[in-house]
């Protein structure tokens, strides 16, 4: 899973935990572990459903400073619409690799 250069010193701090996907289909699994950078990260839950229900501890969660800063970096992949299905996908942060 990738995640933009600016997302990858707060996720690698464990702080964003949250991310959502415009995907066809889901490319992660859940108790899947992918690297990000000198560390992996874990999946937790992995949801689809309509951007709307994308609440406000979830927003906290992805490190955006609002719903429509969401939209736009989810959208990278086509439009975003409240009924948009998008994937919601939670994960830890594992370890550091050596």
């Amino acid at each position: 899973m990738e995640f933009s250069p600016e997302l990858r010193p707060r996720v690698l701090s464990g702080e964003i935990t949250v991310t959502v996907r415009l995907w066809r289909n889901a490319r992660v699994r859940v108790g899947g572990r992918y690297r990000i950078g000198p560390a992996e990260i874990e999946v937790d839950a992995v949801e689809l459903l309509p951007f709307a229900l994308i609440d406000e501890t979830d927003l906290q969660h992805t490190g955006e400073t609002d719903r429509e800063a969401l939209r736009r970096r989810t959208a990278h992949a086509g439009a975003v619409h409240d009924d948009t299905l998008v994937y919601r996908i939670e994960f830890h942060l594992v370890d550091e690799l050596g």
